[in-house]
């Protein structure tokens, strides 16, 4: 790319921009993002991008609907300000999870951010362990879809847990990435079978595969209310399990979720730092926190050289 490459930071995870700005040696841009009295977004750049190859940092994460407006109308003051191309990195792309119409009259509001990102201008997109692959799809611009396992599996490693490891997806929809997980490690993978009830909750869970005498590895995308992580553990436990840990590379978290965590069976649940924790949830002794910021910067100089990224991919 001819212009120089310039980082741009939105209010949703600066403290994740400033690694990354640390990681490429450049620092990050200047921007003024003001509300106006009736909460209003006002954004204006500060400083001269004319010709430059931007990109600008913002994961959707709660507040959902305030981070993605927030970077929405961030590109489009890019885009009039004649930046030459706009790439939008999203570690965390909120509304993943309403990628299909599974009942009448439901939006597909994942395809909906989608296009609303390419209205605004972006040109490229870089993202984090989506919770389908497939939305990648819903873009008709090109779309980097990296994974925070090999970050996960470096922690793993130091940990030495490996010979006795087996790999377990929460559902049949995890199954994907838990194989990848457990492709790089030489496991073996179990599987949870969750039935529901009529209220949609959980009434029974069972686990498929042999996890007796092993430490049982939940992988998955995102930790939400963490109510179905712990309800597998117990499950795990329950057929024999030596211990649990869980990955998980999002970590929404939501209400008393790091209680549950808390209270929970799990030994450790690893997160990235894709979305922001408070202080609290930070400090829960079971969560360990792991940067994403070098992979990501990565993904970003080798976007703006023009060169591969396939080694960033598992």
């Amino acid at each position: 790319m001819g212009g120089s490459l310039k980082l741009f930071s939105g209010t949703s995870n600066p403290a994740l921009t400033e690694k990354i700005a640390d990681h490429l040696n450049v620092p990050v841009g200047r921007v003024n993002l003001l509300r106006f009295a009736d909460s209003e977004i006002c954004c204006q750049i500060l400083e001269n991008i004319r010709g430059a190859d931007v990109f600008v940092v913002q994961p959707t994460a709660p507040p959902v609907n305030e981070s993605l407006m927030e970077l929405v109308i961030m590109i489009d003051a890019l885009k009039r300000s004649s930046a030459s191309r706009i790439t939008a990195v999203l570690p965390y792309y909120g509304y993943g999870r309403q990628d299909r119409k599974d009942k009448p009259r439901v939006p597909i509001s994942a395809k909906l951010v989608a296009d609303l990102l390419s209205k605004a201008g972006t040109n490229r997109v870089i993202t984090m362990d989506l919770h389908a692959g497939q939305i990648q799809g819903f873009f008709d611009i090109p779309v980097d879809h990296l994974f925070a396992a090999p970050v996960m599996l470096e922690y793993l490693d130091s940990l030495d847990v490996s010979d006795n490891l087996v790999i377990v997806s929460p559902d049949a929809g995890g199954v994907e990435r838990a194989r990848a997980y457990a492709k790089r490690l030489n496991r073996t993978l179990a599987v949870m079978d969750k039935r529901r009830g009529d209220s949609n909750e959980i009434e029974t869970i069972r686990v498929i595969g042999d996890v007796e005498g092993k430490t049982a590895l939940i992988v998955d995308d995102i930790v939400d209310s963490a109510g179905t992580l712990v309800k597998a553990a117990d499950a795990l436990l329950e057929a024999k399990a030596e211990r649990v840990l869980a990955a998980c590379t999002h970590a929404v978290l939501s209400g008393a979720a790091h209680e549950r965590v808390m209270k929970s069976k799990i030994e450790e649940l690893i997160v990235t730092d894709s979305i922001p924790l408070s202080s609290e949830k930070a400090g829960c002794p079971k969560v360990k926190v792991l940067s994403v910021s070098v992979l990501l910067g990565k993904a970003i100089q080798s976007v703006h050289d023009e060169t591969s990224v396939s080694s960033l991919f598992v």
